[in-house]
């Protein structure tokens, strides 16, 4: 019986031997899943990005805030949607969000919006929400633009591309400073100054030169620009002027990367609330 009994004994410690073996097997064969999972998607948003980051097109016209500024923004966000060009005239958009997106244009757009009417802009962005009240007393031409624009969903997805501390701004409107709608709005008024929580739009040195492009104020250094007053001011940051900061403080020139972030600052959407 003893005999037996070791016999037995020897036999389950096998057994038990065994069992664990397999179970160590199955946990390093889930591990390497688990590793292979994660890992293609990496490999994949790698492959994205080079081959976004080196195949841009500069060959269109520029929206900056000095002429002499070149602005570059390397990252592109893959969840733009192109849009459906809109030929001829450019109907008003729809106002309840359904709108097709739309960032070409061969049309500047008709006057959309009702002047008499309060309009608010909320940018949600990958650092905070920025909510603007829009000018329609003094500028209801450039806000009609910017109105427009916003509903037809050109602003979703693109990126703020520019931090420049030495004029305290930022600024966005497409993904580099080449980005337009395809037309240009002329210059509604002129001698403009630049004071923290301005929202206003970005040119070229050219008059009647602004299309989609915008920059936020965000400190004293944009008097700077008081001297050329050519930069429409079209609303003022009435929540988020601390988001406004945060994104001027990710600028790169003391790393010499001049006004570009330090990570990717994308505008996910911007909403326009009439009343």
């Amino acid at each position: 019986m003893g005999t037996e009994k070791r016999e037995r004994q020897k036999h389950n410690r096998q057994q038990r031997l065994t069992e664990l073996a397999q179970q160590q097997k199955r946990a390093k064969a889930k591990k390497r899943g688990l590793q292979l999972g994660l890992g293609i998607p990496a490999i994949v948003l790698a492959l994205f990005l080079v081959v976004n980051v080196f195949s841009g097109d500069d060959n269109s016209t520029s929206d900056t805030v000095a002429p002499d500024t070149t602005v570059t923004q390397s990252t592109i966000n893959a969840t733009t949607i192109p849009g459906v060009p809109v030929t001829g005239d450019t109907p008003c958009p729809l106002t309840d969000g359904t709108q097709t997106r739309s960032t070409k244009f061969e049309k500047a757009p008709t006057m959309c919006i009702d002047p008499t009417k309060s309009y608010t802009a909320s940018f949600d962005t990958s650092e905070g929400l920025i909510v603007v009240e829009l000018d329609t007393e003094k500028t209801p031409e450039t806000v009609n633009n910017f109105v427009v624009l916003s509903r037809y969903k050109y602003y979703d997805g693109t990126l703020i591309f520019r931090a420049d501390p030495s004029l305290d701004i930022i600024q966005g409107g497409g993904f580099t400073n080449t980005d337009t709608p395809g037309y240009t709005i002329e210059d509604e008024g002129k001698g403009f100054t630049y004071t923290e929580g301005d929202l206003a739009m970005a040119r070229t040195g050219e008059p009647n030169s602004a299309g989609g492009q915008w920059f936020f104020v965000g400190g004293p250094n944009a008097s700077t620009l008081d001297g050329q007053g050519t930069y429409v001011n079209f609303g003022k940051v009435t929540e988020g002027l601390d988001v406004v900061k945060k994104i001027l403080a990710l600028n790169m020139v003391e790393a010499g990367g001049g006004d570009t972030l330090s990570r990717t600052v994308v505008v996910n959407s911007v909403t326009i609330i009439e009343s």
